[in-house]
This record gives C-alpha cells, structure tokens and sequence, in this order.
C-alpha cells in the first residue's frame, strides 16, 4: 500500500495533527497550504498587541517535515475538488490526485453581509492580520501624538473591539493594558491613559460559551482594566469614521472584528450539505457525505457530539480529528474496524490581562491569577519546539516584571484607514 496517496488542504492543527499520525503508515502524503508556515492561533492575539514577534509563534512547514520523506509540502491554493476523477485543483498549479483527501482548511472572518467593513475592521485569522492590527494600533498613537485637532485625537486614542467572545476579550484588555500602564511615560504631548478601548457585543454577556459566574468575573476584570463594554446592542455601521452602536455614534479609527467565522468553501466544493457558517456537515467518521475518501475536519466540519452539541471550533477538536482521521486512514489500510469519534472537552481557557483568567474544567471552574498560571503553562506546552517555548516564556516574563511590551514596530507603514 506504499502508494497509496492521503492529500492534505490545510497546515493547521487539523491538518498538521494528522500527518503526524500517519508517521510510518507507508503511505505518500502531500501537505497543501496557501501559506508557508504553521500558525499557533490561540496566541495570536499576542502579535497583534505588541507582547510577542511573528517568528513566536509561526513555524515553517517545510521545515517541520524535513525529515520525512514521505511527506510533499506545497505553497498553493486549492481552488477545487473533482471529486469524480479524485483530484485537486491549484489555482496556476497542477491538478494533483488524491486516493485519500482531508480538507482542513479552516476558517475566516465572517462580517455577516458586510463585507465592505473589512477594509477598516480587521479580523485576526493570519499574521497579516496580528500585524496589520499591531501597526493600526500604534499608528493611531504615533498620530495622536501630532493631532492639534481635539476631536481628531480623541477618535484616534478610542479603540473599538467587536465581539466579546475569547479573541475579543483577549484583545481589549491587552490594549487597555497597553494604552494605561506601558506607553504613558513614553509620549510628551498625550496622555495614553485617556485612550478609551470599548469592546462591543450583541448579546447579553462577555465571553457567552462560559458559565455566567465566569463571564461575570471577566467583564469585572475588564472594567477594572479601564475598557468600556457595551452589551445588548449591535454595531449596524463600520466606517473610517467609527462605528453606529444602535443609537449612537463612536468616532474612532482603529476598529478590529472578532464578532465571527466563516468556513472555508470545502463544503461548496465538494457539493455538500453545510451549515449556517459554511462548515460541512459530515458524518460520525468525519467524512463526507457519499464520500468516504474524503475527510473534513477542524473549523471547515460540523461535527456533532453524542449529545446533540456542536464540537467546538478550538485548536484541541481540531487536534483531536486530525488524529482520528490519520487512525481511521490506518486502519483501512490494514483491513481493520476504524474506532468512533468521540470528542474529548479538554476544558475552556481565556485570558482577560495579567493574572487575570478564566478556566473551566468542567465540575472545576478558576478564575484569577491560578487560572492566568494554568493558561499560561498550557499555552506554552503546546508551542512547537523548545526555542519557542523559551522565546514566550522569557517574553510573559519580562512584561509580567517589567510592564513593558518588547513587540512595538511599526512595519510596512500605512495611514490609518481615510474616511469615506
């Protein structure tokens, strides 16, 4: 079975995780990704407010399989699946034949019809993203500081975060911390404490898949951060101007998007039922519908839970069917009965600011500086390689010693986005 060839669309931790599992399996496999490198999103965040560098938490894949040779790695982006004649298609690539295919392919930022609010909203999926929001950020103080106009500088000191689920949070009480304890000492003509960084949610709490007691805790801690949360309204316009929250108008210039994903299209690819956010719907073995050659896992499937739940789009599901699929592949190979999926919860972390954090474990449930430790230690445990483990410990450690972020460069200038 030697050639028998498994194709993987995407490098994630979907993707990354199963062809690791198929390590010896005596198959060829050919890793496609649109990017170079693998991405460790949960701290993603991180670059985009100034804590850590791109190179912390990105590893090229190339790299990662340099001693496999059974594994082809390829920059391309995959444009579609035949899935008849069992190929795939690279937009100014060739067509590449699969016998097995697992699509991982992720997600992306969903705006919910309104698209048009990228340009001035961006999400955090890449690190053109983290650093495209990193470099608005600290423009909109560079500005501040030679704005003679009142008005156009408090638009540029007001930040606005929509969406109050991990990515937003995350990110709102970073840049509080930012704008109120590392930069006031280091500008003459503003008072970076007076920066105002609002985090907007439709619904009724911060932090909405965690149990009320520790959304409650977050939204005290975010208070206590100095960001303003706005609850219960949604934001109904994006401009260079600012944003519409129901009634009112916010004027600011720096606005970022964690209000939602969008799947990949691998469901419209294949011709296959999906979900409300684009995400296949597959089956208990996670394949395709009348397709059992073809997987889809991570944040491009719908994956149900035993009971009745959605599995959740976090990096640990992912995991978690990127190894099942690499068992289930094996076992095919081998004549044998390929296990059932079963979605192990390995508990929910969010971090609001230093030592301040949420965890729950299920019948345990932190909050505060213990559950800022485990986040900590978790998150670190799970960066590939010892260098970068080292490189993010050493980096929390001096912010958490000295206050200050060491990440503040502002690469490929751009103006804060013009009014229209």
């Amino acid at each position: 079975m030697s050639d028998h060839h498994v194709v993987v669309v995407g490098g994630g931790f979907g993707g990354l995780q199963l062809v690791n599992g198929l390590k010896g399996a005596g198959v060829k496999i050919t890793l496609i990704d649109r990017r170079n490198h693998h991405l460790f999103q949960p701290l993603l965040y991180q670059v985009a407010t100034t804590i850590l560098a791109t190179s912390e938490i990105a590893w090229p894949i190339r790299h990662l399989y340099s001693d496999r040779p059974d594994v082809t790695t390829l920059l391309g982006d995959v444009m579609g699946v035949d899935k008849v004649a069992k190929t795939v298609t690279l937009r100014d690539g060739p067509t590449i034949s699969y016998d097995t295919l697992v699509l991982a392919t992720g997600a992306t930022h969903a705006y919910f019809g309104r698209d048009d609010w990228e340009p001035v909203a961006p999400g955090l999926k890449t690190l053109e993203d983290a650093t495209t929001i990193r470099r608005r950020v600290l423009l909109a103080f560079e500005q501040a500081e030679t704005a003679s106009d009142p008005a156009v500088r408090d638009a540029l000191l007001t930040f606005v975060i929509i969406g109050a689920g991990p990515t937003g949070v995350e990110l709102a009480g970073i840049i509080a911390e930012l704008a109120h304890k590392t930069l006031p000492k280091e500008f003459r003509n503003i008072d970076t404490r007076k920066a105002k960084v609002m985090l907007v949610e439709a619904g009724p709490r911060v932090l909405p898949t965690f149990v009320p007691e520790l959304s409650e805790y977050a939204l005290k801690a975010l208070n206590d951060l100095g960001v303003e949360v706005r609850l219960g309204k949604p934001v109904t316009q994006c401009t260079a101007d600012g944003v519409q929250i129901g009634d009112e108008f916010v004027p600011c210039r720096t606005i970022s998007w964690a209000a939602g994903v969008q799947a990949s299209p691998a469901a419209r690819w294949l011709d296959i039922p999906a979900d409300r956010a684009g995400r296949a719907i597959v089956e208990k073995d996670l394949t395709a519908p009348g397709l059992p050659d073809v997987f889809v896992i991570g944040d491009t499937a719908s994956v149900m839970q035993e009971s009745g739940a959605p599995v959740p789009g976090v990096a640990p599901a992912a995991k978690q069917q990127g190894g099942y699929a690499a068992q289930v592949i094996r076992a095919r190979l081998t004549g044998k009965t390929p296990p059932v999926f079963k979605y192990r919860h390995q508990g929910s972390l969010a971090t609001i600011g230093r030592s301040a954090a949420i965890a729950d474990f299920g019948r345990i449930k932190l909050k505060g500086g213990l559950a800022w430790w485990i986040w900590g230690i978790a998150h670190i445990y799970f960066l590939i390689g010892t260098r970068s483990r080292f490189a993010v410990a050493w980096s929390w450690l001096w912010i958490f010693l000295s206050g200050q972020h060491s990440a503040r460069l502002i690469t490929q200038r751009e103006t804060i986005p013009d009014k229209k």
